[in-house]
């Protein structure tokens, strides 16, 4: 089921996400080399990194790179 909720959060943040993400300008440039599903993929993978990297390190999610620099 976690895979099928990554596939489904990845799709929703390729086709009906109006706020950009670092996340979703990645992936739109695998889209572009190898195609849309496995850009769906791909991000779904990279979503589930992401969020494994926050519950080992209970950090935030970070919509752009800005936040940390500051």
């Amino acid at each position: 089921m976690v895979r099928t909720a990554l596939f489904e959060a990845a799709h929703i943040m390729l086709t009906r996400a109006t706020r950009f993400s670092s996340l979703k300008h990645w992936a739109l440039d695998v889209a572009k080399r190898r195609g849309m599903k496995r850009a769906k993929v791909a991000l779904a993978r990279k979503l589930g990194v992401v969020l494994h990297r926050m519950w080992v390190d209970a950090t935030e999610f970070r919509w752009s790179k800005a936040a940390t620099m500051a």
